[in-house]
């Protein structure tokens, strides 16, 4: 049997990490700024994880939502803390497009409706409803396709409230930074507008926080800067450095009911253990404030730079946009300077490192930059 080739892939094989670098087959070392779609939270191979995983698996690795898992508490009441979310409950599953899919799910179940808004370049995943408020569609089979999104441009709250005020929309969701879509911010004055449109007229905010939170921007989730509190947040990637998991984070005004939502493998033993070493660590070397002080050095470094048509991001989620095609650039980065980046459309280089980066490395990253521009 051979692989389904859906991917393209760069002749590299990365084998082992640490940190911020990775080393392939070959023994070559590579500066890691792109973390694998932003999974790697904490960096590498970090001591404490490697332990906390170890130590359970070797004890128990599964057991079904059948039984009592403190782990799974112990998640909850960790992530409440550290978000400034303590008041909402949590739902733990396996996967971005899994958060999304049932944090439609629940909205729907909430207020009767199915209507969704989305945006313009948003990506929320490739599954069912998740693919169909993906605002791309080449990714979306004519079996998830039932006309029920409706796709706006970012930031024009006057349209979004035009909808809005049809009262058949069940949910707005929405990108604390949207990733795939270019590195496009959300103005702090949209979402605070949006947040109460969505108030009055009984819709549902779902911030999708999958790549944008868990410190990344320099808060702990992208939207606070907008000092709002959506009624369902969607997180991922970087709750478990790279443990497959995800999680719905649920405002009090929705009820649980058994059976509503479910999951076999969501929120086992082993994915536990991994979210909460992250959590200690991120707690422990304050990388929430890293990701905000080095975020904030090498946004302003980068724009010193002739050549980039654009430098835009928060925190360690940047985006350089080009007035040209970087396939070119983006392979030389990696093949002459053993830099990995990220892409976003033709001309958007995306670096989403491991929230450890440090000043030397963003250094060393300026430099091996300019070394191909």
């Amino acid at each position: 049997m051979k692989l389904f080739d859906v991917y393209p892939l760069f002749d590299v094989n990365i084998i082992s990490g640490k940190g911020c670098h990775v080393w392939d087959d070959k023994g070559i070392e590579y500066l890691d700024l792109y973390g694998g779609h932003a999974v790697i939270s904490i960096g590498h191979s970090h001591p404490h994880y490697v332990k906390m995983i170890t130590e359970q698996v070797s004890k128990l690795g599964f057991y079904s939502n059948s039984v009592i898992n403190t782990l799974q508490k112990d998640v909850a009441s960790r992530l409440g803390e550290i978000s400034g979310y303590n008041d909402y409950s949590l739902f733990l599953i396996n996967s971005g497009a899994e958060a999304n899919e049932n944090a439609l799910k629940l909205a729907s179940f909430h207020n009767g409706r199915s209507r969704v808004i989305s945006f313009n370049k948003s990506f929320h995943g490739r599954t069912s409803l998740a693919v169909e408020v993906t605002n791309n569609p080449k990714i979306v089979a004519p079996i998830n396709d039932h006309g029920q999104v409706t796709f706006l441009a970012l930031n024009d709250i006057e349209t979004v409230r035009k909808e809005l005020y049809k009262k058949d929309v069940c949910a707005v969701i929405i990108e604390g930074i949207q990733g795939v879509g270019g590195i496009k911010i959300p103005d702090d004055s949209f979402l605070k507008q949006l947040r109460e449109v969505c108030t009055e007229t009984g819709t549902v905010l779902i911030l999708d926080e999958i790549q944008s939170g868990y410190g990344r921007s320099g808060k702990f989730f992208a939207h606070q800067y907008a000092g709002i509190r959506p009624d369902i947040i969607t997180v991922a990637k970087g709750i478990g450095n790279g443990f497959p998991m995800s999680g719905i984070l649920i405002s009090p005004i929705f009820k649980p009911v058994y059976g509503m939502l479910g999951t076999t493998f969501g929120g086992n033993h082993l994915a536990c253990s991994a979210a909460i070493a992250v959590l200690d660590v991120m707690k422990e070397e304050h990388l929430v404030d890293n990701a905000a002080k080095v975020g904030n050095y090498l946004l302003n470094e980068l724009k010193k730079i002739e050549g980039i048509k654009d430098v835009r991001g928060r925190g360690l989620m940047i985006g350089l946009e080009f007035d040209y095609s970087i396939k070119d650039l983006r392979k030389s980065l990696l093949y002459d300077q053993h830099v990995f980046t990220g892409v976003s459309g033709t001309n958007v280089l995306r670096l989403l490192p491991p929230l450890c980066l440090s000043m030397d490395e963003a250094d060393d990253f300026i430099s091996r930059l300019k070394n191909v521009l």
